[in-house]
């Protein structure tokens, strides 16, 4: 039966058609196409100019509860429903993230759905794919060398050594690299700092990428890069380096968008992909407003659930973008709301009805969230084998009274046949005109303001609480003119509080910024609670144990 076969299977038996039929399916003609082999293809940036003047399609967020060990499927969801659209008559394209190497070899695995609602190529998706991850590593490690090099060179901007704030990346998960001691060798090596490794997602280049418009605007952002800053505490830019114009030059085919196909051979645009915590941790603007300009639906996700996803997806994105989403579907599943409930991961499989009702408060108050920016919602539940009738009943009776519908969703078995009663709801809820979105906060809104503001009506925390070297810094960019960007909230994806062992909905948490941090380039400032990983590291068997090459020379462990 199609259950028992992997994700890798599954995608290895899909019957692809070549990437010029793909493109011609929205309208792409091939010479607009720039193929990297049969299967994917980037966008060129004249066809993307051309199209501008066109209509756009409605644009749907699908978006999640609190992420579990169960599992919830958002990106499954995403590709399913975007399918189960197309089989329903309506022209839709996907946007989703490409997926980093270090969760694929770590723990998490990939990013291109599973089971019978997928994009394919998988295995090229998982790994290498069209090298935008490799341009944006290089990209940013170029700064970095020609920071040393100018220390090294006699300094002439004057940086501080002890306040450079950038550090390097590497596409990998290697907690070893975290904090290090760079230019040890003696003076043909320059001057030994203290410096570190992030991964590349957490990157402010891929952040960059994925918020610019264009390569004109990308470059720009580049150059409002702060790089570290002066004894006297002034910042230094990466155009005060001269870097910006080299950067933009290694991004300039990572910057255009990579079609693909799902397994029904319906067009998926997947690119870029930033961290969801340190970042905002979504697909490239590029991708979904051309996407919308070519199509009459988009279905796009954001990273974790929708505390941390949907709220940077419609406070940065969307604000910075100048998009309006029509729906939102929120993915939740009854094993993911059995532990939200306080059942452990190796009793899910047992119906416990209580359990899923004592879990829902967290989907509940999702549903509240999004609705408060303004934009319709639906519950997809994400069906596994061991749900009873009984529990999923629970579900929908609980949704029922948040006065929105749970939908049941078998995309996972059945492809995009499952998932028709969701695709008729987006439809109905897209074409209601009920959307009235709009951010949370204006953007002339003091910083520490929205922070709390974030704090109190998303996470339903009593207050953000912060040191006064944390406010000066906020007013201190505030005088300097940052004062109307957004906020990312660098926090744990697994809770509304900061303690991530919290499950469900609690309220009247205090919420601690222990340090803020300025994304000039990417055009938002980060305020980081409790611990945050930028550079995560290996668990003790990591998937790379079971990840090789078998007879046939077939990629097999990948997931």
């Amino acid at each position: 039966m199609a259950e028992f076969k992997s994700d890798i299977q599954i995608a290895r038996a899909a019957k692809k058609k070549p990437i010029m039929e793909i493109g011609a399916k929205l309208g792409i003609p091939s010479e607009h196409l720039l193929p990297y082999g049969h299967d994917k293809a980037k966008v060129s940036a004249e066809f993307i100019k051309s199209v501008q003047g066109n209509k756009d399609g409605k644009l749907i967020l699908v978006t999640a509860i609190n992420p579990t060990p169960a599992g919830e499927g958002k990106t499954t969801t995403t590709v399913g429903l975007g399918d189960g659209l197309n089989r329903i008559g309506k022209k839709a394209v996907v946007c989703i993230r490409e997926a980093s190497l270090g969760p694929n070899f770590g723990i998490k695995g990939g990013a291109a759905g599973g089971g019978y609602a997928q994009v394919v190529p998988m295995e090229d998706m998982n790994l290498h794919f069209t090298g935008d991850f490799h341009a944006i590593t290089t990209a940013h490690n170029l700064l970095s060398a020609l920071i040393d090099n100018h220390i090294y060179w006699g300094n002439e901007l004057g940086i501080d050594t002890r306040r450079v704030a950038w550090r390097r990346v590497m596409d990998m998960n290697d907690r070893a690299l975290r904090q290090i001691v760079c230019s040890l060798g003696g003076a043909a090596n320059g001057f030994p700092r203290e410096a570190g490794f992030d991964i590349t997602v957490a990157s402010e280049v891929m952040a960059i990428l994925c918020l610019a418009t264009d390569l004109k605007d990308l470059e720009r952002r580049l150059g409002d890069i702060i790089i570290g800053y002066r004894r006297d505490k002034s910042p230094v830019f990466a155009r005060d380096l001269k870097a910006d114009g080299a950067m933009a030059v290694l991004l300039k085919d990572a910057i255009q968008p990579n079609l693909v196909q799902t397994l029904e051979n319906n067009p998926a645009f997947v690119h870029g992909g930033p961290f969801a915590n340190i970042a905002h941790g979504c697909n490239s603007v590029v991708a979904t407003t051309t996407a919308l300009k070519i199509a009459d639906y988009v279905v796009t996700e954001a990273g974790f659930g929708a505390d941390l996803g949907a709220e940077k997806f419609f406070d940065i994105k969307c604000r910075k973008a100048g998009l309006k989403p029509a729906a939102a579907v929120i993915v939740a599943t009854v094993r993911a709301l059995k532990m939200n409930g306080g059942v452990k991961k190796d009793d899910l499989g047992q119906e416990n009805v209580d359990a899923v009702l004592k879990g829902c408060p967290n989907l509940g108050r999702h549903i509240e969230n999004v609705k408060q920016f303004g934009v319709p919602v639906v519950v997809a539940i994400n069906h596994f084998g061991t749900d009873t009738d009984a529990e999923i009943e629970a579900v929908r009776a609980y949704v029922k009274e948040q006065g929105t519908d749970a939908i049941l969703c078998r995309h996972w078995a059945e492809g995009s046949a499952g998932i028709e009663d969701l695709a008729h709801k987006v439809v109905e809820l897209a074409e209601s005109g009920q959307a009235q979105f709009a951010p949370l906060y204006p953007d002339e809104m003091k910083l520490f303001d929205k922070i709390d503001t974030i704090v109190k009506r998303i996470y339903r925390g009593s207050e953000a609480v912060a040191d006064k070297s944390v406010r000066d810094q906020l007013h201190q960019w505030e005088a300097q003119g940052y004062g109307n960007l957004p906020v990312c909230m660098a926090k744990t994806q697994y809770s509304f509080s900061t303690d991530s062992n919290l499950r469900g909905a609690p309220t009247g948490h205090v919420v601690p910024i222990r340090e803020v941090r300025l994304s000039a380039g990417a055009g938002f400032v980060v305020a980081i609670c409790g611990e945050i990983m930028t550079m995560p590291g290996l668990p003790k068997s990591p998937s790379s144990e079971r990840i090789f090459l078998n007879e046939e020379g077939q990629i097999e462990g990948l997931f």
